[in-house]
């Protein structure tokens, strides 16, 4: 009998441990909507891995979706997560989005991850634009299917991205850039990230932006996120974290991460949603620890 993979037992175990219950068991907390969670095995068979015995296998892509419980479809969002990380990272957060009435799908990269098989490798970056993608299409066609998990969950027509890090120059690039860009989606989030080498002129009507970045990030130089935020076109949005450093505004490091939460939700509400804008500046705005540059 073939024996899962390490990531994929990974990422069953914590589905487990987080809800105490199967993977699609319903999750509930006061004043929320319920979500579900589902763990899927998207396996891109035109694109391959190397493994460290030189072995070639197809891409594939474990993807932990949360979707709302109750009937009716919802915005999409795809996150990224950092190099040597995985999506367990940003529980809370992806929770969160969830608990607003998102179905939010977080893929596992298959090289950069925590459980990359012979360590995380960073030099597959340029092929998680190309992954996002990936998943947007398997997703669709899910939700495509009416007597399917997702079957009719997910709104096409309003699809955002979103990543930290490595995830986040996956998200913008997936985005913006002319050679991995999708033009399905209609907002991204890009959490202390930075445009990959060779990305050119942002285009001239693309998804709106929100970028965050923390001021006493080491990993991320603000300057990077200040760079191409510049190149942006409108609508676009710069949320400065003073003192906050790389990883822990979008994790467990409060008030950050709760402001993070806020401000996210209050941006794809009014982008995806078609909610009044001014709930981002109320999320955002916080004398002595934040700053949002507004460009809508």
């Amino acid at each position: 009998m073939r024996r899962p993979s390490r990531a994929r037992w990974w990422l069953c175990a914590v589905v487990a441990c987080v809800l105490g219950l199967g993977p699609a068991a319903p999750v509930a907390s006061s004043g929320a909507p319920a979500f579900r969670v589902h763990v899927f095995r998207f396996v891109d068979r035109s694109r391959t891995i190397r493994l460290p015995d030189g072995r070639r296998v197809p891409r594939s892509l474990e993807t932990v979706v949360r979707y709302p419980a109750a009937g009716g479809s919802y915005p999409l969002i795809v996150f990224g997560h950092g190099y040597t990380l995985t999506p367990a990272s940003y529980d809370s957060l992806l929770r969160a989005w969830a608990k607003a009435g998102y179905v939010v799908a977080a893929p596992v990269f298959p090289l950069e991850n925590a459980n990359a098989p012979g360590g995380p490798n960073e030099s597959d970056l340029v092929n998680q634009p190309r992954d996002m993608s990936f998943v947007i299409s398997k997703l669709l066609a899910l939700n495509g299917r009416p007597t399917g998990v997702l079957g009719g969950k997910i709104d096409p027509s309003h699809i955002a991205v979103a990543g930290h890090s490595d995830g986040a120059e996956t998200a913008l690039a997936v985005a913006y850039d002319h050679r991995y860009r999708d033009p399905r989606i209609r907002a991204a989030i890009v959490l202390s990230g930075s445009a990959l080498p060779g990305m050119g002129p942002f285009p001239r009507s693309g998804p709106a932006l929100l970028a965050v970045q923390g001021t006493a990030d080491t990993t991320n130089a603000p300057a990077d996120t200040s760079g191409y935020f510049g190149l942006a076109q409108r609508p676009k949005f710069l949320l400065w974290l003073f003192g906050a450093s790389h990883l822990p505004p979008y994790t467990d490091e409060e008030p950050q991460l709760g402001i993070v939460e806020r401000a996210t939700i209050a941006f794809l509400d009014h982008y995806l949603k078609g909610r009044p804008l001014r709930a981002l500046s109320e999320a955002a705005q916080r004398p002595g620890l934040t700053r949002l540059t507004a460009d809508p």
